[in-house]
């Protein structure tokens, strides 16, 4: 496992990112829940955000791709809109505990 950040340090609706052993990772909590994923885009390959931590679109409630536009479910990864629509994220396995957010391998 691979620590990634103190619970309080991932406030519910907002999204953080990471980098572990050289990959670019992104978290985000909603309705208590901490998903992970990889932070490439399915349609480039490219890293979704244009600032550290904003992978959310403007509402908060999708992951928007700041390349072109792509929107992605927060709970499953699914593009929902953009030229990539019906692919995925890369989801990754999370464990949260008291003592932090971790990555498991």
């Amino acid at each position: 496992m691979h620590f990634l950040c103190l619970p309080e340090q991932l406030s519910e609706g907002q999204s953080r990112g990471f980098t572990i052993n050289g990959r670019a990772l992104f978290a985000v909590r909603r309705t208590g829940q901490v998903y992970l994923y990889r932070n490439r885009c399915p349609h480039r390959g490219i890293a979704l955000n244009w600032e550290p931590n904003q992978f959310l679109d403007s509402s908060g409630s999708l992951v928007a791709c700041g390349h072109h536009g792509a929107l992605f479910l927060i709970e499953s990864g699914e593009c929902v809109a953009g030229p990539c629509a019906g692919e995925h994220l890369d989801a990754l396995d999370c464990l949260e505990d008291s003592q932090g957010i971790w990555l498991i391998e």
